[in-house]
């Protein structure tokens, strides 16, 4: 076996072994969740401010702030991340956390069944009651 065909059949096992693994989820989401807040960023910095900064009397809520002597407390800025951050927790919920939540939660509960001696919750597949330690039919 010369060099190139071992380091052909490492990095192909690499390969193989990345894309079984659980990386490929996380940077997936990473990306998702860096593009959605960017996109709620650019929502409350050219709608939704704006159109707070209308009943304020402001043209620009990030600039909106307060001095105590020389000291300049910029509340529009905060309100804009507060404002970013509820909306990427809104749209997570929905899009992520809502519908798998669901999904497990049903797939869990016909995966599980009662002892016929304790009546706790075990497995389909279990032999054996891990809380009473009674033997049961899988």
């Amino acid at each position: 076996m010369d060099a190139g065909a071992g380091k052909g059949l490492m990095f192909r096992e690499f390969k193989e072994t990345v894309l079984r693994s659980d990386l490929v989820m996380v940077v997936s989401g990473l990306a998702i969740a860096l593009a959605l807040f960017f996109l709620a960023q650019t929502v409350v910095a050219n709608l939704i401010g704006p159109l707070i900064a209308v009943f304020v009397g402001s043209s620009n809520l990030s600039l909106e702030q307060f001095a105590i002597r020389s000291s300049e407390f910029r509340y529009g800025a905060v309100i804009e991340a507060a404002l970013v951050l509820v909306l990427v927790l809104v749209v997570a919920y929905l899009l992520a956390i809502f519908p798998f939540g669901r999904r497990v939660h049903g797939k869990v509960a016909a995966r599980m069944r009662a002892c016929p001696e304790c009546t706790s919750s075990i497995s389909v597949a279990a032999k054996r009651c891990p809380h009473c330690t009674a033997v049961v039919q899988p």
